[in-house]
């Protein structure tokens, strides 16, 4: 049997009594089929009187194996909450009105194409307003409520080559046309491979009607959309050079004349300028961005210009941070931005002085598998905030702050997971061997932990480089945790949210001390007493799959190991990547061919000779961002040298969708619980030395 189908089975065989048993209660620890079961929020959106709450509530559905999203509205008073969109079909992106008085989203209600709702709020009627061929995004409203602008991709016919010899008899079954691709980045994960078009800019009448299209031309005019007071431009990003293709990291803002369709450069530094919006009295534009280094992470920060593109100047130098989002402050004498800070959200308001008040913390992201730092906000007129805040043992649910008070507005998974054991988390810090740096991780306790005993370890290595843990709701380590794990979840040096120096410091050298960073890690929850030195495993996955492949090529001291969707060649890697522009240019300076050894020194595959670690590669099916070929390269190269190994493929998934459907979120997580019971008691060391 095959060991993905293998592992599938075991998600509700291993938490299943047998046949003969009679369940005595409820099952206590957290199982593969509580995926289904979870829910998280998400994309709050206050109403501009702060008085009712929009949010994007994401549901497991276990007939259709998929999280669905619907989107509900809370009374901010009482709490109480309705649904606003939640029949069939996906529900997403609501946007209020600038009176409060009507809801804008996007839906696929009525089957087909996602398509542009809108609903009153004094009727409760909702209307289709567009019949598009895509998915419309960036929803922006007009000021005075009457029109919507969108993005929306706008498909062309490509280039052709030659013509058929013959015309095709009628009835005859040919084999279909050659596809010819002229593109640079011709697929892209989680699309696959990509049809040729652009991204181009709408606006239609919030009451319905045929759309007019603004924006034209052979590039990608998507991204935030922000209106001028007045309703007479729009202000974008994009990058619209002749070199985009080659030279992707050099947007700029951008003013669109609605009546002329005329479209005017407001900056022209070499380097991002993204995100734009207009202040409420229209005479200044704030914008992220950043001055290109051509290094593997810079900080964005917090822009202010006026109107014209004259007087740029940043408000966060002093802030080493990287600014995620921005929006404006009713009054326009300042800024909410949202910023990762030792792995979690922080919102603060920035003043026109560069001047700096935290307004929230600890805010969490959407996301389930992993603990991955996240979240979002909104702010009404009045100044409250609708935010995204979880707990290492719940996801992310929707909390008001007003008046420098929070108060949680929804509770979406205390009835399913109060009744579950779940592994405690606590913060670790400690200083890397290599410099003495502190380094700051997360320790989940086994579900069953008891003081003084010590338990099998997963070091669990996150993916980017450049991200962070943080303190977030993990399905991956809870169901570690659950099989008598600890899990140990580190932000080695390259870690976001920790300032730019220390993201920095892989850069061009990655894979390098990040490694001694997590031993140390792995040496300090051992010091504790907490776990069992002679039972360790390490898995990770993007990123953490690099990682996992360069230790297991360094130590043998991990008992078995699970890579997934690793980068295995870095020469391969680059030029098969669904990014081929950035990843030589940034993450080494140069291409393979100009310093081929620089390459080979830092892929996991140069160190394949000395792997001694049973290795479980794991990779979705339809990866593109780390190609399947990486794993299969990683995987035939341990079969040789008679490594055990085991190649796990996920049907179907993508890079960044490898956990999306819960029954292989469950599945995964199961199939690497398998590889390592394998080995948790029995050590497997090989009885001659590998060829």
């Amino acid at each position: 049997m095959r060991l993905w189908l293998w592992a599938w089975m075991l998600v509700f065989v291993a938490a299943a009594p047998a046949a003969a048993e009679v369940p005595q209660g409820p099952e206590r620890l957290f199982t593969g089929r509580d995926l289904f079961s979870l829910e998280v929020a998400a994309d709050p959106q206050i109403s501009p009187d702060g008085r009712q709450i929009a949010y994007v509530r994401r549901s497991g559905d276990i007939m259709t194996d998929r999280f669905r999203p619907t989107i509900w509205l809370i009374d901010t008073a009482t709490g109480r909450q309705v649904p606003l969109a939640a029949g069939p079909g996906a529900h997403s992106q609501p946007r209020w009105s600038p009176a409060g008085d009507r809801i804008a989203y996007v839906s696929s209600a009525e089957g087909g194409t996602p398509q542009l709702f809108v609903r009153w709020m004094e009727s409760g009627e909702a209307v289709r307003i567009t019949g598009l061929p895509d998915s419309p995004g960036s929803l922006a409203w007009s000021p005075d409520g009457r029109q919507i602008a969108y993005t929306m991709f706008v498909p062309d016919e490509g280039q052709r080559l030659g013509s058929a010899s013959q015309p095709r008899p009628e009835g005859a079954q040919w084999a279909p046309p050659l596809e010819v691709i002229t593109a640079v980045t011709y697929r892209a994960d989680g699309q696959g491979y990509l049809k040729p078009g652009y991204e181009q800019i709408f606006v239609v009448s919030a009451e319905g009607g045929a759309p007019r299209q603004l924006s034209y031309g052979p590039y990608n005019n998507d991204g935030q959309v922000s209106w001028a007071p007045d309703g007479r431009t729009l202000y974008f990003s994009a990058n619209r050079s002749d070199t985009w293709e080659r030279d992707g990291n050099n947007s700029e803002v951008y003013a669109l004349d609605i009546a002329t369709h005329r479209i005017t450069a407001l900056t022209t530094r070499d380097g991002p300028d993204a995100s734009p919006i207009v202040s409420p009295d229209g005479r200044s534009i704030a914008y992220l961005g950043f001055d290109d280094q051509r290094r593997g992470y810079e900080n964005a920060r917090l822009y202010v210009m006026d109107r014209d593109g004259s007087n740029g100047r940043s408000l966060t130098d002093s802030l080493d941070r990287s600014i995620d989002s921005a929006v404006w402050a009713a009054d326009g004498r300042g800024i909410y931005v949202s910023y990762e800070d030792h792995g979690t959200i922080t919102v603060a308001r920035v003043g026109l002085d560069g001047s700096r008040r935290t307004v929230v913390e600890r805010l969490t992201g959407s996301s389930l598998d992993r603990p991955y730092a996240g979240g979002e906000f909104s702010v009404s007129r009045d100044g409250a905030l609708a935010v995204t805040r979880g707990t290492a043992t719940r996801p992310s649910d929707v909390v008001l702050v007003r008046g420098g008070q929070s108060r949680q507005l929804t509770r979406l998974n205390d009835e399913m997971l109060g009744g579950k054991a779940l592994g405690e988390v606590r913060r670790i810090e400690t200083s890397s061997s290599f410099d003495q740096r502190p380094i700051e991780a997360w320790l989940t306790l086994p579900a069953n932990y008891t003081e003084g005993q010590r338990y099998p370890l997963i070091l669990e290595i996150h993916g980017g480089p450049f991200a962070a843990y943080g303190p977030s709701f993990s399905t991956d380590n809870q169901l570690y945790a659950a099989a008598g794990y600890a899990v140990l979840s580190v932000n080695p040096r390259g870690s976001t949210s920790y300032g730019e120096a220390f993201a920095n410091l892989i850069h061009h050298a990655y894979p390098g001390n990040d490694y001694d960073d997590l031993m140390s890690a792995v040496d300090a929850v051992i010091a504790q007493g907490v776990v069992d030195p002679e039972r360790l495993f390490v898995t990770g996955g993007s990123g953490g799959g690099v990682l996992t492949s360069w230790i297991v090529g360094k130590t043998n001291r991990f008992r078995a190991a699970a890579t997934q969707k690793p980068v295995i060649d870095w020469a391969s890697f680059v030029l098969t990547a669904d990014n081929p522009s950035f990843f030589s240019r940034y993450w080494f300076g140069e291409y393979p061919w100009e310093d081929p050894q620089a390459f080979w020194q830092r892929s996991p595959l140069s160190l394949v000779g000395n792997v001694q670690t049973p290795t479980l590669v794991v990779v979705g099916s339809e990866d593109y961002r780390t190609p399947v070929s990486e794993s299969e390269q990683y995987y035939t190269a341990l079969q040789l040298r008679g490594v055990p190994t085991a190649l796990v493929k996920v049907p179907g998934a993508s890079h960044g969708g490898l956990a999306a459907r819960p029954s292989q979120s469950a599945a995964k997580a199961s199939a690497i619980l398998a590889w390592f019971q394998r080995y948790r008691d029995t050590p497997w060391r090989p009885a001659t030395a590998a060829p």
